[in-house]
C-alpha cells in the first residue's frame, strides 16, 4: 500500500503543478479573477494533500504491520477522495461556473478531515 499511495501521490502533485501553471497561462485571459482564485485554490488543497499522502505513504514503510496501520490507510484513502472531491469540484466549478458543484466541496473537506484526525489517531497508537 505504501508503494501505491506514494505514486499516486506523486502523480497529484505533479497535475498539481499541471494545472496550476495551465490556470496561469491558458486560462488566464477566458476565466474570471473569482474563477481563478477558486481554482488556485483547488491546486493548493491538492498539493498540500498529495504531501500529506507521502507522509502517510512513508509511515506506513516505517510503521508496517503495527497498530497504526489501519488508521494511516484511511487517512491516504481520505486524502485521496478529498483531492478528487474538493479540489475536482473547485476545478469543475471554475471551467463551467455552475454553482450547484460547489456542494460537492464540502464532501471533500470532509474527507480532508478524516484523513488528518486518522493521521492524528495513527500517531497517538505509534509503537
Amino acid at each position: 500500500m505504501s508503494r501505491i499511495f506514494l505514486a499516486i501521490a506523486a502523480a497529484l502533485g505533479g497535475i498539481s503543478v499541471i494545472l496550476g501553471a495551465f490556470a496561469s497561462h491558458a486560462l488566464k485571459d477566458r476565466l474570471s479573477e473569482r474563477a481563478l482564485e477558486i481554482w488556485e485554490t483547488g491546486t493548493k488543497y491538492q498539493m498540500y494533500h498529495a504531501l500529506a499522502l507521502i507522509l502517510v505513504s512513508l509511515l506506513l514503510n516505517y510503521l508496517s504491520n503495527s497498530s497504526s496501520s489501519t488508521p494511516l490507510i484511511i487517512s491516504g484513502y481520505s486524502f485521496i477522495a478529498g483531492i478528487v472531491l474538493f479540489s475536482g469540484s473547485l476545478y469543475a466549478l471554475s471551467l463551467s461556473g455552475i454553482k450547484v458543484l460547489g456542494a460537492i466541496t464540502p464532501l471533500g473537506g470532509v474527507a480532508f478531515i478524516t484523513g488528518w484526525i486518522c493521521l492524528t489517531i495513527a500517531a497517538l497508537n505509534m509503537e
